[in-house]
């Protein structure tokens, strides 16, 4: 009886931000904005932004703001407004990013 506590801390402990299945290997950024962190993860032209923490009712318009800014900002790229999925908790889309050859 003495393991469950130690598993049941090690299963809460695995469940911080994790990827969708197909942004597993994908470049991750961890940001802190206005006192509350998201986790930015971008694999190739596609960005998924994870808000980490509780959000009270009122707050899930201007962190939706916050998250749709953050995403060009980490990614250096141009979100494509319209492939926009997702709510305050988490978003997908689909990103237009600079020829780096050109550079």
């Amino acid at each position: 009886m003495k393991i469950l506590p130690l598993l049941l801390f090690i299963l809460l402990g695995a469940c911080g931000a994790q990827p969708a299945p197909q942004f597993f290997g994908a470049q991750r950024t961890d940001v802190t904005r206005d006192g509350r962190s998201y986790t930015v993860y971008q694999k190739g032209s596609a960005v998924e932004i994870i808000r980490l923490g509780y959000a009270r009712r009122g707050e899930h318009q201007g962190i939706r703001a916050t998250m749709i800014t953050l995403i060009p900002e980490v990614t250096g790229c141009t979100l494509i407004d319209s492939s926009l999925q997702g709510d305050s908790g988490e978003m997908r889309g689909r990103l237009r990013c600079p020829d780096k050859a050109k550079d």
